[in-house]
């Protein structure tokens, strides 16, 4: 049988065994490349609640610090909330390299999700600083700057939680107004920080516990700093998105 085109044409032939062949794995490789959206605001929210855990086993530590083996349960708890905020940050991490197309700018998630693991890292550390030292007693300074503290990590719940319907003008100034509530929260535990430094130097006899003291109430007040960090973060993503 004659084929046109001989050798070329028949079947087996050169041209035919030349041809471009639908390669194993091209498909699996161009849905890699189609754009894609990961879910931010999920695993925001996620480490809102977290951070909320670990700010409530720190308040109940601080209340019930005088008994020994409750101050340890809650301790315990406060370090499980950071290790699990930090696997929730270790995936964030992951999504922004995975994914084509965010929903705010890379840059902005990645200080979100740093500055409120921040957050937690100090409660941890405030919390650890307190059993290392050997403090004995808590001053009602220290209540006091945890109180605020705790209010502090609530609203930043809010305003995360509030994120992903900032396409809705009445959500966008209820963040804003939590903002400003959380800047208005560090002024209150600035004024008490400088507060209990004065009483702690005037009224407070023990070298030692002074110098405990005064490394509680400095991280205690690093907390809120790191709040309105995170609610100043906040503000430019409502002002640049909204």
């Amino acid at each position: 049988m004659h084929y046109e085109g001989w050798p070329y044409n028949r079947p087996g032939s050169i041209r035919e065994q030349c041809a471009p062949q639908p390669r194993a794995g091209r498909t699996d490789l161009f849905s890699k490349l189609l754009p894609r959206e990961g879910n931010f605001f999920e695993l925001f929210n996620q480490h809102g609640d977290r951070l909320v855990e670990g700010a409530r086993a720190f308040l109940a530590m601080v209340q019930n610090y005088g008994d020994a083996a409750k101050r340890e349960q809650y301790a315990a708890d406060v370090d499980a909330a950071e290790r699990a905020a930090d696997r929730i940050t270790a995936e964030v991490q992951r999504s922004l390299h995975r994914t084509f197309i965010t929903p705010i700018d890379r840059e902005q998630i990645h200080g979100l999700i740093n500055g409120m693991d921040d957050i937690l890292d100090l409660l941890q550390d405030t919390s650890e600083v307190m059993s290392l030292y050997d403090l004995r007693k808590v001053s009602a300074d220290v209540m006091r700057l945890t109180e605020i503290s705790v209010r502090c990590c609530d609203r930043v719940q809010e305003v995360v939680r509030l994120l992903s319907s900032l396409s809705q003008s009445d959500v966008s100034r209820a963040v804003l107004k939590t903002c400003e509530e959380i800047d208005q929260l560090e002024s209150d535990a600035d004024r008490q920080m400088r507060g209990a430094m004065s009483r702690l130097f005037r009224e407070e006899p023990d070298t030692r516990e002074l110098i405990k003291l005064k490394a509680v109430y400095e991280h205690l007040e690093s907390i809120s700093d790191r709040c309105e960090d995170v609610a100043n973060l906040v503000e430019g993503i409502v002002l640049e998105n909204s």
